[in-house]
């Protein structure tokens, strides 16, 4: 039997129906639920082939986050399209309304009230089959233009000061300069950190006499697991979850210790943004609300440095600020560029067209790399600094203001 017949005996089979295996999981790992009712196929999340499905929601998908530019502000809430596919001849309601049909396609209006909201589309065929699809997206309400800057591989500048036993932190030169660009911008940032840089240090050395100066600054200056270590390569892309567990408590506990509370922050980088999934959970947990990768494609043509996602959510990402995972909770980010990557001249030439995208333009992830900046490191780049300041000038220049990803909802209030 062919699959769609299969699919047409079960539309029109008055009794539950539950299938095993690998088949519901064919789109990924958006779905958070698969329900089946008597004489109804249902599907919340999008598991199954589109092809595979009577009826579909196809825009927005399972997970989408949207704001202001996506949709229409009302005094009751977001207004937006739902658009989707169903046989022709079937009649479509989405949440309750009917929709307008063009052959294949259906599309109606829906109003977001909440911060996160279901939407379900329902169809009934002429001979009384019945099914539907259902959702849930997420609704940035009290969104605003906003950016966020992250550097990471951060070491060198920890075993500077603990060698050299400086009376400040802002002694270091590298610390230094992030301070100006505070000082000038408002900049925030968040310094992913390995616990070690080799033989010479690792954090147990690093002393606690600066915890004032930690805390006095936390406002705009917050340090974050990034990796045990540099080397190797990808170490969580395979690693047990046990791995990544045991070396992001025991870096949380070393900045705590000698930096405090106030100065800490959940990661949003973790080392090549490679791991395995059963990971999300227990970083959720110990407070991780968001992770950011490159979600970009590699010389093969496969997408990479995206938290191993598949390449219907890795192309999604790709093209959009942020895409929520309700199995774990956390949001996933893309970055928007690698400024240690990116020539001077280059840099306003690339961040400017995220601006005019409705996709794009609420939300700013900035980053780069410590190594950059120090004159002994292979790749040195002299003007890492400047590179910096051309990002925050130009996104403060549009008026975006910049939050710590962790806070609130992406930086935004939640309530």
């Amino acid at each position: 039997m062919h699959r769609r017949e299969f699919l047409h005996k079960l539309s029109s089979s008055a009794a539950p129906v539950v299938l095993g295996g690998n088949w519901w999981l064919r789109r990924g790992l958006a779905a958070t639920q698969t329900r089946l009712l008597p004489g109804v196929l249902s599907w919340e999340g999008s598991c199954l082939l589109a092809a595979d499905r009577p009826v579909v929601i196809e825009k927005p998908i399972h997970g989408a986050v949207l704001n202001r530019r996506q949709g229409q502000l009302t005094p009751e809430g977001l207004q937006i399209t739902i658009q989707g596919r169903a046989p022709e001849g079937w009649q479509v309601r989405v949440n309750g309304q009917i929709a307008s049909r063009n052959q294949q396609a259906f599309e109606s209006p829906v109003l977001l009230k909440s911060h996160e909201n279901e939407v379900m589309a329902t169809a009934e065929g002429p001979d009384g089959q019945k099914a539907e699809d259902r959702i849930r997206v997420v609704w940035d309400r009290h969104s605003f233009p906003r950016y966020r800057v992250a550097i990471d591989d951060n070491s060198f500048f920890l075993r500077d000061i603990a060698q050299k036993q400086y009376k400040s932190l802002f002694d270091c030169f590298y610390l230094a300069n992030l301070r100006k660009l505070h000082q000038k911008y408002g900049t925030k940032f968040v310094l992913n950190i390995y616990y070690t840089t080799g033989e010479d240090f690792n954090l147990s050395q690093f002393p606690d006499r600066y915890r004032g100066e930690w805390r006095d600054n936390a406002n705009w200056l917050r340090l974050a697991f990034h990796a045990w270590a540099n080397d190797p390569p990808r170490p969580y892309q395979d690693a047990p979850a046990e791995k990544l567990l045991h070396d992001f408590d025991k870096i949380a506990a070393e900045i705590k210790r000698f930096a405090g509370e106030e100065a800490y922050s959940p990661t949003t980088v973790v080392h090549w943004a490679m791991t395995r999934h059963e990971v999300f959970k227990p970083l959720y947990e110990r407070g991780v609300r968001v992770l950011s990768g490159y979600f970009s494609k590699n010389a093969e043509g496969r997408w990479d440095i995206n938290y191993r996602w598949d390449d219907l959510h890795s192309e999604y990402i790709s093209t959009h600020d942020v895409w929520k995972d309700f199995n774990s909770g956390i949001v996933f980010s893309k970055v928007d560029i690698v400024l240690d990557q990116t020539p001077v001249e280059k840099i306003v030439p690339t961040l400017e067209p995220l601006t005019k995208n409705p996709n794009t333009a609420e939300l700013m992830d900035l980053l780069t790399h410590e190594q950059y900046f120090w004159p002994f490191y292979g790749n040195y780049r002299p003007d890492m600094v400047e590179r910096v300041e051309t990002a925050v000038r130009f996104v403060t220049e549009q008026g975006y203001k910049p939050v710590f990803w962790h806070e609130g909802f992406l930086g935004a209030p939640l309530e």
